[in-house]
């Protein structure tokens, strides 16, 4: 058999792929099928040792990387982003999972399209201009995003459902009004990460976990929305009691309380007649008053619980008992969901637009009505067959 030829690739391109992808050197050996030291040979500038073409065409896959990028002179410059979401005040260089980068690196891609395709259309982005620092009062803060996104106690009352899908839509898409391109995903865990946010003045991003429940999605959005005030880009958690670095502590708190103020109104919760009734440091709440009051808002149970606790309507102990009520009961939902789990039919012009929103869309759709984008190159921008794009052009108002 003929010795295969070796690839005359860059070594560092190989390190700076699988940096970038999120693969430490013992993952990324196991999933390419071989041996740490042979991984670390390949990846020295020093050594002779590089990979074949094939193996330098699976290393590519994996790393979701073209082949011609481990051939360059060096590693390209861009994509800050990632460098700034890993490297918090002193946290140093934060993990996250591979499926979470390629996520992230995937929604600044589709912010850098956006830029294009607004450029193309002669359209100028709105700028997002509201700010914070989180120094700021959060209740004033939540207030002021109440404000400026034109939500009122009378229309916030309209968006009451069962499982707060009026809401996250509403809120949703006032945010995207205000200038934030807000993607949805499914490809990381819900348990690493409830959301991010990528900060700037011009067509900001704010993605969230399809996989939380449309309250804690609705509760995501206001918190990342925060993040962009204050000015921080972010991967978030909502759990703000796991140990953090006290400057990523301040920070998460900060955009908590933000996004609780601006979903949940103090001064509306204070005069509804079931808290007025309660009074202070209530522990005989029932579930379903407290029930009644989140669907009110468009919020889980646990954050109404905890607006409560927050202005002295509860006590510490009974929010703890019932949040550790809330959790088993949660998991013991997504348990009888995947036991019980059946084929549902997709629909995949409606999937589209969740996951890359109403404005990406319609910069898309806009440059393939002016012959700037074919219509292959439009299906692939949008992962979507040809065949869906009718029912696509329907469902956001320009067929």
């Amino acid at each position: 058999m003929a010795p295969r030829t070796k690839a005359s690739n860059n070594p560092a391109l190989i390190t700076w792929a699988r940096e970038t992808a999120g693969f430490s050197v013992a993952e990324a050996a196991a999933r390419l099928n071989v041996s740490e030291e042979q991984l670390l040979a390949w990846e020295d500038v020093g050594s002779d040792d590089s990979p074949s073409i094939p193996q330098l065409r699976k290393i590519a896959a994996l790393f979701k990387r073209p082949l011609a990028a481990f051939f360059l002179a060096e590693a390209p410059s861009g994509f800050a982003v990632m460098r700034d979401l890993r490297r918090l005040p002193g946290t140093g260089i934060r993990h996250f999972s591979p499926a979470l980068q390629m996520e992230i690196r995937a929604s600044n891609e589709r912010r850098e399209l956006a830029l294009e395709l607004a450029s193309d259309l002669e359209e100028e982005p709105t700028q997002f201009e509201l700010s914070a620092k989180i120094t700021d009062d959060p209740e004033t803060v939540g207030a002021k995003i109440r404000i400026a996104l034109g939500v009122t106690d009378d229309l916030q009352a309209k968006w009451k459902d069962a499982d707060g899908r009026a809401a996250f839509t509403a809120w949703r898409t006032r945010i995207e009004e205000a200038g934030v391109l807000v993607f949805q995903s499914t490809t990381f865990a819900s348990e690493e990460a409830s959301g991010f946010a990528i900060s700037s003045g011009t067509l900001p991003v704010i993605a969230v976990n399809r996989k939380d429940p449309l309250t804690r999605r609705t509760f995501s959005l206001l918190h990342e929305f925060a993040h962009l005030m204050v000015r921080i880009s972010s991967v978030s958690e909502l759990e703000t009691d796991v140990t953090r670095p006290p400057e990523d502590q301040r920070v998460e708190v900060f955009c908590n309380h933000v996004a609780a103020a601006a979903l949940i109104p103090k001064e509306n919760l204070l005069a509804q007649p079931t808290v007025v009734a309660h009074g202070a440091r209530s522990v005989a709440w029932k579930d379903g008053e407290l029930a009644d009051l989140a669907r009110l808002y468009g919020a889980s149970r646990e954050a109404l619980l905890r607006r409560l606790l927050t202005f002295g309507r509860t006590t510490p102990e009974f929010y703890s008992l019932k949040r550790a009520q809330y959790n088993a009961e949660y998991a013991l939902l997504k348990k009888r969901q995947k036991e019980t789990a059946t084929e549902v039919k997709r629909n995949m012009p409606q999937e589209t637009i969740s996951t890359i929103g109403r404005p990406l869309v319609r910069m898309l759709l806009g440059n393939y009505y002016q012959d700037r984008l074919s219509l292959s190159a439009l299906s692939g921008f949008l992962n979507l067959k040809v065949k869906h794009i009718p029912k696509l052009e329907q469902a956001v108002g320009m067929r």
